[in-house]
């Protein structure tokens, strides 16, 4: 009964986990595991621990505060040039970047139903999950908007679940892809697990979601039961999706979740192929409504607007970034890739820094006892340590 009784508190990790669970992770997952097997699957251990680890901070720190990271940055900050600097990088990095995704969100979610639904054009599909998206969002319900999300990544986690069971791999080279190798590893595969996973507009959508679900202190335990248990599930669906296309789908081209639903109708049937469409869908939908909503929760926060869901300007903002990816969509006739992966260095380039910044407020001494300890900051450091890496990597690679 306990045990239930905390299922009942998950909430916030669930957002996250629904933001970092989307097509770009699916089309990243299923690439990694049909090229390279089960071999990097410790990369998605590492990254889920490393997610946990950040959320976890970013969860505390809005209940103890009762402010998201965008404000507790904004207030840290007294140097005006500095505070001018760092809310140019939170909006341009976190709100063009979030357009692009949008975009990326409604394609791949449209292509999970398209499968189901063939006669049925792909831009209407996704035209529909905007208007889905703007619906639940303009109600202004957190509660509402957590439980509709909970259950879509039930529904996701479920339709990967299965599917990997289905798949029947061979658990011996399963466990071996968790034993970490750096013998001819593709750092560029690696750098895309971790950073599909460990993703800068969460800790602004997680600290703001906890501060509104959780407004007292003696409620930490809950939220870092239900960080665990979210995020963890996340983490096992991204491990899922690898294993079904490295068992299914050796050797074959993956650029989009909807190849994979398509490699494997001749392997296992339509069945399969149904469950992976949903679970895409439910992927897609979820990501359309968190990236928007993680959009307006860190530009609100920094530039110090009110983050009640039923205010304009909060509106305005999550808003501006359905109707723009729906606009892209339809006028955009070449695929959204590019659009991502401009996204992609853009949060990449923006994690440390916010990493950084999410540190310095966890060791304030205004938090008292609920600050890090210096086991979070050790763990805290390594993973910032990786974050600079993927950084200076993704910096490079614009560049070439």
């Amino acid at each position: 009964m306990k045990f239930i009784n905390r299922l009942k508190n998950i909430g916030p990790g669930a957002l996250v986990a629904a933001a970092f669970i989307g097509p770009g992770t699916i089309t990243v997952c299923s690439s990694s595991g049909a090229s390279y097997g089960y071999t990097l699957l410790w990369v998605i251990l590492f990254s889920t621990i490393a997610t946990i680890m950040f959320q976890e901070m970013a969860a505390r720190l809005g209940i103890v505060t009762g402010k998201g990271l965008g404000e507790n940055i904004r207030e840290r900050i007294d140097h005006p040039i500095l505070k001018i600097v760092i809310m140019l990088i939170v909006v341009l990095a976190i709100f063009v970047g979030n357009i692009a995704y949008e975009t990326g969100n409604l394609t791949g979610g449209a292509m999970g139903l398209s499968t189901l639904l063939p006669h049925v054009p792909l831009r209407t599909i996704a035209l529909v999950m905007g208007l889905v998206a703007i619906v639940l969002l303009y109600s202004g319900s957190y509660k509402y908007i957590e439980k509709f999300m909970t259950a879509l990544v039930f529904i996701m986690a479920f339709a990967f679940i299965v599917t990997m069971i289905l798949s029947k791999p061979d658990l011996i080279a399963v466990m071996k892809g968790f034993i970490p190798s750096f013998y001819q590893v593709d750092w560029m595969s690696v750098v895309g697990l971790i950073g599909t996973t460990v993703v800068p507009y969460n800790l602004f959508l997680h600290s703001s979601s906890a501060a509104q679900r959780w407004k007292n202190k003696e409620d930490i335990k809950d939220a870092r039961i239900d960080t665990v248990l979210s995020i963890g599930l996340g983490g096992i669906v991204s491990m899922c999706i690898v294993i079904v296309a490295a068992t299914n789908c050796g050797g074959l081209q993956i650029q989009s979740g909807g190849d994979l639903a398509m490699a494997l109708q001749p392997v296992l049937g339509n069945g399969a192929t149904v469950l992976v469409s949903i679970g895409l869908f439910a992927a897609g939908l979820t990501s359309t409504i968190t990236a928007p909503l993680a959009t307006a929760y860190a530009t609100s926060g920094i530039l110090g607007i009110s983050q009640d869901m039923k205010t304009k300007k909060f509106q305005i903002i999550w808003l501006i970034v359905i109707v723009s990816g729906m606009i892209f969509l339809a006028f955009n006739h070449s695929s959204p890739t590019q659009l991502i992966l401009i996204a992609q260095g853009a949060n990449a380039i923006i994690l440390p820094i916010m990493a950084i910044f999410l540190m310095i407020c966890m060791n304030d001494e205004k938090l008292e006892e609920y600050k890090n300890g210096k086991l979070n900051n050790i763990m805290g450091f390594i993973v910032l340590g990786v974050t600079i890496l993927i950084c200076i990597r993704n910096i490079m690679s614009m560049m070439g």
